[in-house]
């Protein structure tokens, strides 16, 4: 069964950093794509960021810059380094991996979902 845990979150001040981790079991993410989504309340999920492959990496506008995806394929492991957050980045975040290599922005072609790790910004 394959599962993907997410940790990291939690409550930090504006101009603060998080690392988010997600911790995959089950099958070998090496040669698929992850990703990192959010959902803010009352707001659509929406994708953050998202990486094949260990150097081919998309991100969203409004994190570019301040966040980083990475992966450690040998921990079977996805993180997030969040830098310089703001109170609009409060959101839940969410691990996504879709099988393959082909890297999509789209939310409907993830395959597997972690539950989600909240992540506040106060102002």
């Amino acid at each position: 069964q394959v599962q993907l845990v997410e940790s990291g979150g939690g409550l930090v001040q504006t101009g603060g950093s998080l690392r988010l981790s997600c911790a995959a079991s089950g099958r070998t993410f090496s040669r698929d794509v992850m990703g990192w989504f959010r959902q803010a309340p009352g707001k659509e999920r929406e994708i953050v960021a998202a990486i094949v492959w260990i150097d081919t990496t998309y991100y969203a506008d409004s994190v570019k810059g301040r966040f980083t995806i990475s992966r450690d394929n040998a921990k079977n492991a996805l993180y997030l380094q969040m830098n310089s957050l703001k109170p609009e980045d409060t959101a839940v975040y969410y691990c996504a991996a879709r099988r393959g290599t082909v890297l999509t922005t789209t939310i409907m072609r993830y395959d597997y979902w972690g539950q989600g790790t909240q992540v506040t910004v106060s102002s």
